[in-house]
């Protein structure tokens, strides 16, 4: 049992006959449960970042209960219970700039030597990546997700980029939640189609325009942050599409996007990589890319190619016929895999992500 409010703690001590046992409790500010605390069971029970007296923590580890003490003096919350959002990610950006946000200050400390190796650090991120899993599925709880994945080089003012954006657009009319890396690039622009998704036709169009004075996030992610926030200004939040993006401090020099309503960002690049493209349960769009990209078309194809007899894998479409089959020709391996298995149905190359967009809107 999972405990991640005051409510839901009162809640389950009243239907518990007080008892905690097994519970999780998560990040929850007990100062003033103390006599509850004491006279519960605590059986097999774990309190995570929660705010306790000393007192009361002590008597609870002497019970046999796990205590682990927030952690004030670090820039992120390794307890958190809810997906990040860019206004939190991003704290701060209009007055200061990126390199004094909670992003870039957490990626400063995952980088720094002595907290890559040290035993406390390994455990922190742990604890931070597992909160951040916890709350990733409660998000995709019956939602019909589709991945776009593609390259972090593509420029604002190009034409793949505005594609990617058209593409996300019609996911989301289409009443599915795009996902993507969270970084820059064909990620960003799947991620503002997205959230433009609910404003009318020329939306896209003139947000690119305005995106296109600081073109890629190198050599000033300050500014390349503030434009995109000046956007979002321009089409409030309140009334923009919901969009998911899976982005991680592994690659902590490329800033995350401002456009994704949620942000599950990870330390792990493996946990990243997995859920992202684990959960994407209707289907991946694979943009024009480079290694990055090449390695998720074939980490989502070893569960497509292993699926049994019977049953549909999840479609696989790769856009750009000449970079997948001359630039880097993953299109002809992947068709080679797919010989006579259950996923050579459900895989496609399409020369555009608008047909990318059509495949997957017809068929569902």
């Amino acid at each position: 049992m999972e405990i991640e409010s005051l409510a839901a703690f009162d809640n389950h001590l009243r239907s518990h006959q007080g008892s905690l046992a097994g519970c999780r409790v998560q990040a929850v500010d007990l100062v003033d449960r103390g006599w509850e605390l004491r006279t519960a069971d605590v059986a097999d029970s774990v309190f995570l970042g929660c705010s306790l007296t000393e007192s009361v923590a002590a008597d609870l580890r002497q019970r046999g209960a796990m205590v682990f003490s927030p952690a004030p003096n670090l820039p992120f919350d390794p307890y958190r219970t809810t997906l990040y959002t860019a206004d939190e990610l991003y704290d701060g950006i209009a007055q200061k700039p990126y390199e004094q946000t909670p992003d870039a200050l957490t990626y400063a400390w995952e980088s720094g030597p002595r907290d890559r190796e040290d035993v406390l650090g390994i455990v922190l991120r742990g604890l931070h990546d597992d909160s951040i899993t916890d709350a990733l599925g409660d998000y995709l709880t019956d939602r019909k997700t589709v991945a776009v994945l593609g390259g972090h080089a593509v420029s604002r003012d190009s034409s793949a980029y505005e594609a990617a954006a058209h593409l996300g657009r019609t996911l989301t009319r289409a009443g599915f939640t795009v996902a993507t890396g969270g970084g820059p690039g064909a990620m960003e622009a799947a991620n503002l189609g997205a959230y433009l998704a609910p404003f009318g036709e020329g939306a896209v169009d003139e947000a690119v325009a305005a995106l296109g004075e600081a073109r890629e996030f190198r050599p000033d992610p300050t500014a390349w942050a503030r434009v995109a926030f000046g956007v979002r200004a321009a089409f409030p939040a309140e009334r923009a599409g919901e969009s998911l993006s899976v982005p991680t401090w592994f690659y902590g020099h490329e800033p995350p996007n401002a456009f994704a309503g949620a942000i599950a960002k990870y330390f792990s690049n493996a946990a990243r990589e997995d859920w992202l493209l684990a959960r994407a349960s209707t289907g991946l769009v694979f943009l024009p890319g480079a290694a990055g990209t090449v390695q998720e078309i074939f980490q989502a194809a070893t569960p497509a190619y292993y699926t049994p007899v019977g049953e549909v894998p999840r479609r696989l479409i790769l856009v750009g016929i000449n970079h997948w089959t001359n630039t880097l020709p993953a299109w002809p391996l992947l068709r080679a895999l797919a010989y006579s298995r259950p996923m050579a149905t459900s895989i496609h190359l399409v020369d555009t992500a608008a047909e990318a967009g059509i495949l997957l809107t017809r068929v569902h």
